[in-house]
């Protein structure tokens, strides 16, 4: 295969296509921002999973600037960052970029489970039909002034008998369709656009980063199983439930790797830097035997800076840690039980560079009682090493993506007029407010 040369495969009945030329995504964090080049591998198999048609050729980080919680709180100073992180992966490329495949991961992301049913016009179940269960499943929905990032049918019926995928060409009468809706703040996603917009790049795509990290991670049979992945980012962590091969459930909560660290460095009355280093090399979530004979040096942050050196026994440094992200679990857990039962995770899946604390996938496992591994990207071959680590997993969800991007997005002419006529209508009353108000 030629470089820069367009590649076009099936999966599963759906093409999907690589354009000629570079494809980058952007991994906006609130820890570090990362942007991977990608072009179509030099090797690609048909039948082979269709993430490994494309192998990354340029990698950039850098320091997260401008961003606290996923959102941007600085615009200067997240255009910069995101300039920076962008000119390393083009010059380890060799190529330039115009438009970026982006994560969500602020913006109060909210999940929510509509249905419809519907009669079948001709008792054989048609496309028609089914966009009139979606529209029928949509205008029960509230949405209000919120933006919808990913809208998936997860289920069908006809007649009562649930189905996988769409009784296309089956006999009944009533059609039935569930559907999982995403939205988040409106505001948010423009402030991100404008940010990355400063940079001179287009926007091609938006994805939730938890439901990025899984169409990185996941092989075929989890998709269609309950599995649920948790990122564990630096000022979030996020959710995503994939069930059927698409995304069920969503959320998130404002609490990171980053929080921990800083719980750490106050306990221990020690610099940001010592303390991250002490919660990665010498921090689990869980008590081992023999912890009250192992001793840590912490250096003390006094009026000269580090002024003196104390011992502190390694358990001490695990009861910070600890509560922490017992109280990140607790939280997901509990917004998860409001979208479905936790009987339906069937395994879980961590990714992000706050799941790799000693002990995570056993307390995970403790929390959902069901299998946890770790998810490891999945790219083409000749990608550096260095991408193929649990951090990685939203820019290699955001490649796969762009691969094989949702198709439900294109909502029913229908049910995007319902949305529409809500949010005109929250303008309409906010508009009737300040009037009044002046």
């Amino acid at each position: 295969m030629t470089r820069g040369s367009a590649l076009a495969f099936r999966s599963k009945g759906r093409e999907a296509v690589v354009a000629a030329g570079p494809v980058a995504v952007l991994d906006l964090g609130s820890t570090k921002i990362t942007c991977l080049i990608a072009e179509p591998a030099e090797r690609f198999v048909q039948g082979q999973d269709y993430r490994t048609a494309l192998r990354v050729s340029g990698v950039g980080t850098t320091a997260s600037r401008g961003i606290k919680g996923g959102a941007i709180s600085n615009v200067e100073e997240a255009e910069r960052a995101i300039r920076l992180a962008v000119d390393a992966a083009e010059r380890m490329a060799k190529q330039a970029v115009r438009s970026v495949h982006v994560n969500v991961s602020g913006g109060r992301p909210a999940s929510l489970t509509v249905s419809g049913n519907v009669k079948t016009q001709t008792g054989v179940v048609s496309p028609r039909d089914i966009e009139h269960a979606l529209s029928a499943a949509i205008a029960t929905a509230d949405i209000g002034k919120r933006q919808v990032l990913h809208l998936n049918p997860v289920g069908y019926s006809l007649d009562g008998v649930p189905a996988d995928r769409p009784p296309l060409g089956m006999h009944g009468e009533i059609l039935g369709i569930e559907v999982g809706i995403v939205t988040l703040g409106a505001a948010h996603l423009r402030n991100l656009s404008l940010a990355v917009e400063r940079a001179h790049l287009k926007v091609a795509s938006f994805a939730l980063s938890a439901y990025a990290a899984g169409r990185g991670t996941l092989f075929d049979d989890e998709l269609s199983l309950g599995t649920l992945v948790i990122d564990f980012g630096g000022g979030t962590t996020s959710y995503a439930l994939f069930r059927n091969g698409n995304l069920a459930a969503s959320g998130s909560a404002a609490i990171g790797a980053r929080h921990v660290t800083a719980d750490v460095a106050q306990g221990l009355s020690t610099t940001i830097a010592h303390a991250e280093r002490l919660k990665t090399m010498f921090g689990s979530v869980l008590p081992f035997a023999l912890e009250d004979r192992e001793m840590l040096a912490v250096p003390l942050l006094g009026e000269r800076g580090v002024d003196a050196i104390q011992q502190v026994p390694k358990h001490v440094l695990n009861g910070m840690i600890f509560p922490r992200i017992e109280e990140t679990i607790e939280i997901l857990r509990e917004d998860l039980a409001r979208h479905t039962p936790l009987e339906a995770v069937s395994r879980v899946v961590l990714t992000g560079g706050g799941a790799q604390l000693q002990g995570m996938r056993d307390l995970v496992a403790h929390y959902f009682g069901c299998p946890v591994r770790f998810g490891q990207p999945v790219l083409g071959q000749g990608s550096p090493e260095a991408v193929q680590q649990s951090g990685f997993a939203v820019g290699a969800g955001l490649l796969a993506l762009s691969l094989k991007p949702d198709r439900h997005l294109a909502m029913p002419t229908e049910a995007k007029e319902h949305i529409e006529r809500q949010q005109m209508g929250y303008a309409r009353r906010i508009g009737r407010w300040l009037k009044e108000a002046l």
